[in-house]
């Protein structure tokens, strides 16, 4: 600390950190603001110094300290140097004033708090007098993008052209809000955020010129808590070192930001990649009495399901320092056992989850609810997994064998007929054991003459009861053929399986209870289970649906279009028809329609008949429309 910082010290009190090791000038800044610098150093070697200039930034990023480094080059004067520089090795004449932010010659201004018209005249009247001592007079105005439409076309003018002894420099958080016409007279500056690297680099300087001891996991929590602001970092450091009473201590700072310990949130991670509701609830919940915040659990969740993932494609981001040890090692061995689309799910999960948790009256209960849908997510096959699933069992291939390793990173959960096996391939029982739902499919071999399929989630086999065995039973509704299916689907309003079974069920045999029949090649395999389901609800009895090998009847939609050519060979040998055709060169048949069937149900009905002539005239028929 230089005498004039002593001094002020002594006079004022207690600094605070983010003020008391302000960058000073370009080789403090250099912290994250490499290309800033750079591209500043050789504008003033080459002596293309811009009229204005832009900085842009998230808060605490250092827009202000450089705006007032950057006056302070501009203006730089010792006893040997009398030019704008960036070589500030001692400070000149004017440098102690404009850090203090009180020459007369570097005018600041609040945009905030001076938004309008007039105070921009101000300006415009003043810019017109050379500076008092220095040699050039800057202009700072901070958070430039909350100035009036007005005052921005009332700076246009002088902005483009100022006198050759003025400067102007802008700082703004919200560039997108500053008009086009302002920034196109403006060399612009996007201050990076400061990596964590840097920020615990930072900190741990701080500290070492304080004479504070100062654990690096507590400083890693710090930087990752400042997002990329050094003033928030300094601020939160400074808060640290009072509740840890002159020490920044990792126990200490977790619990001042409400965090949950790294290893227990890659503890909490595990129980959830394998599945284990049970432990996770036990595990949230201990770090919830620990003081942990519930949002602040599900966003280091969040941060470590996409850490593993960056592992998986860049392992040398293992080398950050601001990771613990814990997340470091850890880590790497989750990016080699988790595929990506389970960490892909693990992380639209989250980031549901955490919005949801924050607008919840009880953080507490809507956090584990987002931790019981991942665990239980983990047990579900990925849509890989299950597409193949489906596939063998479409084929009739028998599952019941565990199935063959899947390359890594190529799907999520694999699943076998005798059990299951989560995320992070732990064998499980049908039921579940770890305490996680399972997911199986099962598949009937082709050798079976008589196929039973069942829901998929069902894991116990039902065997056909033989047919003597069964005695008829009182069904609640009389169903004895396909079409009363169909129309018991119209009547209970089942659009989907009405069409379904229309288009490709072929009818065999049917008694109380038992239904079988035989599906077309394109029959979504789910019909069978959702036909016997249905057919449960309505009737009020078990059934039984089979699929069988025999030919059976034609759908209901082929029995419709043979009736239909049916007809329309009877309408051509009708002699009046013939002689109508005959008539009208060029018209044909399109339907034919039985008045007597009319009656029928509206959705059964083909379209109206009509014989229509080349012209498009349409002839009418009586007993017969065409």
């Amino acid at each position: 600390m230089s005498g004039s910082d002593k001094d002020i010290a002594e006079q004022t009190g207690y600094r605070v950190l983010a003020r008391k090791y302000r960058p000073k000038d370009f080789n403090d800044l250099m912290v994250g603001q490499e290309p800033m610098v750079k591209t500043l150093t050789n504008a003033f070697e080459s002596g293309r110094i811009a009229q204005a200039y832009m900085l842009t930034g998230v808060r605490g990023v250092g827009k202000t300290t450089t705006a007032r480094i950057l006056a302070r080059a501009l203006n730089y004067k010792t006893d040997t140097i009398d030019k704008p520089t960036i070589e500030l090795k001692e400070l000149g004449i004017h440098c102690q004033a404009i850090m203090e932010g009180r020459h007369l010659d570097v005018v600041e201004m609040d945009a905030a708090s001076h938004t309008g018209i007039d105070d921009i005249r101000e300006i415009i009247e003043q810019v017109r007098y050379r500076p008092v001592s220095a040699r050039y007079k800057v202009y700072i105005i901070d958070e430039v993008h909350m100035l009036s439409t007005q005052a921005f076309n009332g700076l246009l003018k002088t902005l483009e052209e100022p006198p050759e002894h003025v400067k102007f420099i802008f700082a703004t958080t919200e560039i997108r809000k500053v008009p086009i016409t302002v920034l196109s007279r403006c060399q612009r500056f996007d201050l990076r955020r400061i990596s964590a690297a840097d920020l615990v680099h930072l900190f741990s300087t701080v500290a070492g010129k304080e004479g504070i001891e100062a654990e690096p996991e507590a400083l890693a929590m710090i930087a990752r808590a400042a997002e990329g602001s050094a003033r928030d970092g300094l601020s939160l450091m400074d808060q640290a070192i009072a509740h840890g009473g002159g020490a920044v201590i990792a126990e200490q700072v977790r619990t001042m930001l409400g965090l949950a310990d790294r290893a227990r949130v890659v503890d909490l991670f595990e129980t959830l990649a394998r599945g284990d509701a049970a432990a996770a609830l036990t595990e949230f919940a201990g770090q919830y009495e620990a003081g942990a915040n519930p949002v602040a659990v599900l966003n280091d969740l969040a941060d470590f399901t996409h850490l593993v993932t960056r592992f998986k494609f860049a392992p040398a981001s293992a080398e950050d320092p601001s990771l613990s040890e814990a997340e470091r090692t850890r880590g790497a061995e989750f990016s080699k056992t988790l595929a990506v689309s389970t960490l892909s799910r693990i992380w639209q999960m989250l980031l549901k989850g955490i919005p949801e948790t924050e607008s919840a009256a009880r953080q507490q209960a809507a956090a584990e609810m987002v931790l019981i849908r991942i665990a239980h997510a983990a047990n579900l096959p990925s849509p890989e997994e299950a597409a193949r699933r489906l596939a063998d069992y479409a084929n009739g291939s028998a599952v019941d064998a565990p199935s063959a390793p899947r390359p890594n990173g190529g799907g999520g959960a694999s699943m076998s007929g005798s059990g299951n096996v989560n995320a992070v391939g732990q064998s499980m029982s049908p039921r579940g054991s770890t305490g996680g739902a399972t997911a199986m499919l099962r598949a009937v071999p082709k050798a079976d003459p008589v196929t039973t399929p069942q829901a998929a989630a069902d894991t116990q086999p039902v065997e056909a009861p033989r047919s003597e065995e069964r005695a008829a039973p009182e069904m609640l509704v009389k169903v004895g053929s396909l079409k009363d299916i169909v129309e018991l689907c119209s009547k209970n309003r089942e659009p989907v399986l009405r069409t379904l079974l229309r288009q490709h069920v072929h009818f065999v045999r049917m008694e109380p209870g038992k239904l079988e029949i035989r599906l077309g090649s394109d029959a979504p395999r789910s019909l069978v289970n959702d036909l016997q389901t249905r057919l449960e609800k309505w009737t009020g009895i078990r059934w039984l649906v089979i699929l069988s090998r025999d030919e059976g009847e034609p759908t209901l939609v082929q029995q419709e279009a043979m009736d239909k050519e049916t007809r329309l060979l009877d309408a051509r040998s009708d002699p009046d028809i013939a002689a109508i055709l005959e008539r009208f060169p060029g018209a044909r048949i399109m339907d034919v329609r039985v008045r007597k069937d009319e009656a029928d149900d509206e959705e059964d009905k083909p379209a109206p008949a009509a014989a229509v002539t080349e012209e498009g005239d349409v002839l009418p028929g009586d007993d017969v429309e065409f």
